[in-house]
């Protein structure tokens, strides 16, 4: 039996969605909830709706509410191919004296393709730049913190640096032994302990490089430290963390919890950033915000499912809410806005 009704308690909120599946344990939930029967959906199930096939009206409505996304970054194949070849040499050979020269040339390919378009926002999908995590890891972090930083009114020479340490953030996993770095179980608490010392061999690698920039090197070595003091390698609090750190620890957690390795399944975006905005105290809430303001989960025009059951296509999004956008039903042409509309509180995008 497949219910054709939301269950909803008193305030609101869906207990139960639209089209769900009865069992025994949702049946008997029910009943102790006092609801003596539901309605189910008989015959052959409707064709799900699309905005192909959403009446006129309701095409209508949702453009005239159509409101464009921000402009998000975009790298061309040539860009993608030029930093992939750039990000395999650095960490290659990380005693090379052209390392800062590759590095330089590797971020001004990103803030190029930042600023032509004068991109404020991010849709990670589309940067993947190569199927090594490494490689593809230390260009997404990189990315992402200058996109924070630019949202944060950083200068263009701050952007181009805050990139180089995402860049080169991951340089000290180069001198862990391959059978941690690549461990496909969990770690001891021996095996974690090497691991925890990457960021400061990374440190060492850069400090001996004479032009890179002392902010940079302070990235590098604190990008795993948090404002609570309980990071690693040397548990500062925030008075001693810089700003670059800052920022790349937001989007450092951030991509790796996005991406599958060989010891975890990759976490939906959206679960992701719900994650990011738990940890207030172990990350910088000024820049969360910046974080927050640049990501684009759902872009206009995508079509979504409510927690009611209803079938929505996306028409504008808050930068303070990326989880909240506002979106019009296919169906109803009910305008559901996520994020300021208190009668959606309770909703919610599956």
């Amino acid at each position: 039996m497949i219910i054709d009704q939301a269950i909803v308690d008193k305030t609101g909120r869906i207990l139960i969605a639209r089209k769900t599946t009865l069992d025994e344990f949702l049946i008997d939930a029910l009943q102790k909830m006092g609801i003596p029967g539901v309605y189910t959906r008989e015959g052959e199930e409707e064709p799900e709706e699309t905005a192909d096939n959403a009446p006129p009206e309701v095409k209508e409505k949702i453009e005239k509410l159509k409101v464009a996304d921000r402009a998000r970054v975009n790298l061309s194949e040539s860009v993608k191919k030029r930093v992939t070849e750039g990000v395999k040499y650095l960490y290659s050979d990380t005693a090379s004296p052209d390392l800062t020269n590759t590095a330089a040339k590797v971020t001004g390919n990103l803030l190029d393709s930042i600023m032509e378009n004068d991109a404020v926002a991010l849709n990670i999908d589309a940067l993947k730049v190569s199927d090594e995590y490494t490689f593809k890891h230390s260009v997404d972090v990189a990315t992402i913190s200058m996109l924070i930083a630019k949202k944060s009114g950083f200068s263009e020479t701050e952007i181009e640096r805050i990139g180089m340490a995402g860049l080169l953030h991951d340089l000290g996993k180069s001198k862990i032994p391959n059978e941690v770095l690549n461990k496909a179980g969990k770690l001891t608490e021996e095996e974690f302990g090497i691991m925890k010392k990457h960021s400061l061999f990374g440190y060492q690698i850069l400090k001996e490089k004479k032009d890179i920039p002392q902010d940079v090197l302070l990235g590098v070595l604190q990008h795993h430290e948090k404002i609570n003091g309980k990071g690693y390698p040397m548990g500062v609090s925030a008075d001693q963390l810089s700003p670059y750190a800052r920022i790349l620890a937001i989007a450092d957690i951030y991509d790796a919890l996005v991406t599958e390795r060989p010891y975890k399944k990759a976490f939906a975006q959206q679960d992701a950033i719900e994650m990011i905005m738990a940890m207030t105290d172990e990350l910088d809430i000024t820049f969360m915000r910046s974080f927050l303001a640049i990501m684009i989960l759902y872009p206009v025009d995508s079509v979504v499912t409510l927690s009611n059951g209803e079938r929505a296509k996306v028409v504008k999004n808050n930068p303070q809410y990326p989880l909240r956008p506002k979106v019009v039903g296919l169906k109803t042409g009910v305008v559901y806005d996520l994020s300021d509309d208190i009668k959606c509180a309770s909703l919610i995008i599956e």
